[in-house]
């Protein structure tokens, strides 16, 4: 009787106080829970204010947010900076072809060549020397004109006098006025009439789209007439030497070979350069 009594009391004991592992496995899984879900907002907090802590180092910006500003009181009328840098660009990248097709480098380039190949000097002068004479001359021939530009439309535009369209039509008139003296009539007709426009009642107002073709085809007769002409004391040179070969019996002997030094000598003695430079800037500003 006492043996069942103790039995009964010791199985009504809490579970802490017996000791066993029963007791100890249940009150240990609900205290690791809170201590995860305590210690997992912490750890959140850490890993997101790490990064946050580094941009706001780096950055120089408090708390990780973006610095906004505002500016107020700018001209609407004024082009942004992003649309002046692009404006640049595309004239860089159009440069060569304005150079090319609208003063008179297409010119003289090409008679710089008439003049090489009459001479019969293969390379030389190198296309370098050739590009760069034409280049430059072409900027002599052209100073009149870029200074009209410059004092009527580039030097009011940066002085915020006049807005970038109204900029544009000033400088398009001294432009236009160059390439008209330098264009035949029966050229810029054929490019009106190629066009399907009404015929411009004058000159000035032919638009730079039919003007510019026009133009072109222009220059390259020009040159290729200078051309002609410099090809005809070279090529009278090559017709003496080779008749004086043949009548000598040298016909394995190449006529070129002897008649380059007499028209390299011809060409220093009328002071070549000097006169095809004087005749191509005297035919720009007739």
């Amino acid at each position: 009787m006492k043996a069942a009594d103790a039995s009964l009391e010791a199985g009504t004991r809490p579970a802490h106080e017996t000791g066993t592992t029963d007791g100890a496995a249940h009150h240990g899984m609900p205290s690791a829970l809170r201590i995860l879900t305590r210690a997992l907002p912490i750890g959140l907090v850490g890993v997101l204010a790490g990064p946050a802590a580094a941009l706001s180092a780096t950055t120089g910006v408090s708390d990780g947010l973006p610095d906004v500003s505002l500016k107020v009181g700018q001209s609407s009328n004024s082009p942004g900076t992003t649309l002046t840098i692009l404006g640049l660009l595309t004239l860089l990248t159009v440069a060569p072809s304005i150079l090319v097709m609208m003063t008179g480098f297409t010119r003289i380039l090409i008679v710089l060549s008439f003049v090489r190949n009459a001479l019969g000097t293969q390379n030389m002068p190198p296309n370098q020397v050739l590009v760069g004479f034409a280049l430059f001359l072409s900027l002599f021939v052209m100073a009149p004109t870029l200074r009209e530009v410059n004092h009527e439309a580039l030097q009011p535009y940066l002085a915020h006098k006049l807005d970038a369209k109204p900029a544009l039509l000033k400088a398009e008139v001294p432009i236009k006025l160059f390439m008209l003296k330098q264009t035949r009539a029966s050229d810029l007709a054929l490019f009106i009439k190629l066009s399907h426009q009404p015929t411009p009642t004058s000159r000035e107002k032919v638009p730079l789209s039919t003007l510019v073709p026009a133009f072109m085809i222009s220059e390259l007769k020009t040159a290729f007439e200078i051309g002609f002409l410099v090809y005809v004391p070279f090529l009278i040179i090559d017709l003496v030497i080779s008749s004086t070969l043949m009548s000598m019996g040298m016909m394995m002997l190449p006529p070129v070979l002897i008649s380059l030094p007499f028209k390299i000598l011809l060409f220093v003695l009328v002071d070549g350069w000097a006169l095809l430079t004087q005749s191509l800037v005297a035919g720009f500003h007739t």
